[in-house]
């Protein structure tokens, strides 16, 4: 029918009304707050890059876990940065590690709390990179695999409820998911971070980890941002060799191949809004540009909308109290 008799403003006037019929929403429980860990660590510091955001002792990393968990964020990933790194990364595996002591400092304090670990080698290698150098200097896929397993299972041993792998290496999934299995952890699901770009939003959290490459780029082995057509081989392959939720990775800007993955798989499907959405908010908000609670809450609707069930966000505290207040 056309107008007057159809009006769509009707349902927009009333705000009682446009909350009845809102399709998404954005619950504390389907957010996930990555931290950072920081080893010989003395007291808590602001990361400059990301306002807001602390590189953590060990022995206090429990304190930002325990306080957004009063808000009902319960779930968290953690990133390791050691004081000691190898050239093939191999300090990552050890169970006195970094982020095996912060598992068990958590566990210790905040024991409901569902602790997530990334999988990567990139800030524990001298090279950067995310997997071991081969002679000719470029990454060596096949000889990375056993690392990044042994890795995972140092994290499970520790206490962590769930792995993701985000080093973009082929095969790895199948690899921790054969290990985990035959180490009696079959139980432990796996969260791929399975269409990773090589994106330029990445670099404030490459300050925050420490783990930008010493020589080159990540270009050989996370996707070409100007490729979406191979995004859903990655999400298929992932799926195939064990992963239980599947990721897309950054966010805002890679809706459309979040919404297509969306529309072809019907397992659960995480996106990351990464650390240069999450300082672009935060920098434009300083300069009263853009109204930050509004901006952020936004953004995430629109991860919701084009299909994700989790979201990985440094908002999520934040987040978390502001859906606290709107419900008063």
């Amino acid at each position: 029918m056309s107008f007057p008799v159809q009006r769509p403003r009707r349902l927009r006037q009333d705000s009682r009304l446009r909350k009845m019929i809102r399709q998404i929403s954005v619950e504390p429980q389907q957010l996930i707050y990555p931290l950072f860990v920081v080893e010989d660590l003395e007291k808590p510091r602001e990361i400059a890059a990301m306002p807001g955001q602390m590189h953590w002792p060990v022995s206090r990393i429990h304190e930002p876990v325990a306080a957004a968990m009063k808000n009902g964020v319960e779930a968290f990933i953690l990133f390791g940065v050691p004081s000691a790194k190898n050239p093939d990364g191999s300090c990552a595996a050890r169970p006195d590690s970094v982020v095996c002591e912060a598992i068990r400092n958590i566990r210790q304090h905040c024991s409901e709390a569902y602790i997530i670990t990334d999988v990567c080698l990139c800030a524990y290698t001298t090279h950067g990179h995310c997997g071991v150098l081969g002679a000719c200097g470029c990454v060596d896929n096949d000889s990375s695999l056993a690392l990044l397993a042994n890795m995972a299972l140092a994290h499970v041993k520790a206490g962590a409820d769930m792995v993701a792998p985000s080093d973009m290496m082929d095969g790895r999934v199948g690899a921790i998911r054969r290990l985990l299995d035959a180490e009696g952890f079959s139980q432990v699901p796996i969260m791929a971070y399975s269409a990773k770009y090589a994106s330029s939003f990445y670099g404030p959290f490459r300050e925050a980890a420490g783990s930008a490459p010493g020589k080159g780029d990540r270009r050989g082995y996370q996707m070409d941002f100007a490729v979406g057509r191979d995004a859903m081989t990655e999400l298929q392959l992932d799926l195939e060799e064990g992963a239980d939720i599947l990721m897309v990775k950054p966010g805002i800007a890679y809706l459309d191949i979040l919404a297509e993955a969306r529309r072809q798989f019907s397992c659960p499907l995480a996106v990351y809004q990464v650390s240069g959405e999450y300082s672009m908010i935060k920098a434009a908000a300083e300069k009263g540009w853009v109204d930050e609670r509004l901006v952020a809450l936004e953004s995430l609707i629109a991860m919701r909308r084009a299909g994700a069930d989790l979201i990985l966000t440094y908002f999520a505290p934040q987040v978390a109290q502001w859906l606290k207040e709107e419900k008063k």
